[in-house]
């Protein structure tokens, strides 16, 4: 059986995202949203999570291009006077890895936002990171060392398989190919520890080699190639900046092409 989560990552960074992430669950086949809860329209993000219990929400996390659950003062390695994570995922990622006082805090920043997430009384659907951080080494030990204290059952593993991607869609080569390289990297270190903690997560996980071009012609590409078993595909629909992708999500051609299919549209809680 082929099974597939549609998913929308930054739930909560804006009204126009809230909006159409809500219409891409109603009106096409997005099964689930990762929450950013620092962001200023989290709260409504919740709301509307409330108002359709059918979508599965998760956690995703912000420690690079966001903002901070605990106040600047108490993280003075990983954002400014502003409470600002810094907009450079290179710099940030160096930094986490060979900064002992950055993996203190760290471990602090992350637990502040799995409380937050716990106060929206929402059932976590998944956990998984904004940038894909969530894979970073830093990150990914800190988050397996509190599996149970956290709650943990289901993440996303990113691996995006790069010889399939090469019949789905062409150019920025540079991008693709060493973005599929780091992250075959991290995911093969991660799939042992998953396996040993009981995580659950997708074989597959589509969308991170294109880079908000999740369009309607790559979606009725991918679908017909999907492999057996789970995937994860996901996307970033908004109102305004990607609506390419959230016409994507409610095209009737994609609708009927998974129903023609027999795929069935999942959450990551079905796993």
């Amino acid at each position: 059986m082929t099974r597939l989560i549609v998913n929308a990552d930054d739930f909560g960074r804006s009204r126009s995202i809230n909006q159409a992430v809500i219409r891409a669950h109603r009106e096409g086949i997005l099964t689930t949203a990762s929450l950013m809860v620092n962001e200023p329209d989290c709260a409504e993000a919740v709301a509307l999570a409330k108002e359709n219990p059918k979508m599965g929400v998760g956690l995703h996390l912000a420690l690079v291009c966001g903002r901070s659950a605990l106040p600047p003062e108490s993280i003075p390695d990983l954002v400014n006077a502003q409470g600002e994570f810094s907009n450079n995922p290179a710099a940030v990622g160096f930094r986490y890895f060979f900064c002992p006082h950055a993996k203190a805090q760290l471990r602090r920043e992350i637990e502040a936002q799995f409380e937050k997430f716990r106060a929206t009384g929402l059932p976590m659907d998944h956990v998984n990171g904004h940038l894909h951080l969530h894979m970073h080494p830093a990150v990914f030990t800190i988050l397996m060392e509190n599996v149970e204290r956290w709650n943990i059952r289901t993440l996303r593993l990113t691996f995006d398989p790069f010889w399939l991607n090469t019949r789905l869609a062409s150019g920025r080569w540079f991008y693709r190919i060493s973005h599929a390289v780091i992250h075959h990297i991290l995911s093969a270190r991660a799939r042992g520890v998953l396996a040993q903690k009981k995580i659950r997560h997708t074989r597959f996980v589509f969308g991170l080699l294109q880079n908000a071009l999740v369009d309607e012609a790559y979606i009725a590409k991918l679908l017909p190639q999907l492999p057996p078993g789970d995937s994860e595909l996901y996307s970033h629909p908004s109102l305004d900046q990607f609506k390419n992708e959230f016409d994507a999500l409610i095209s009737p051609k994609n609708k009927e092409l998974v129903q023609k299919l027999g795929i069935e549209l999942i959450r990551y809680q079905d796993l």
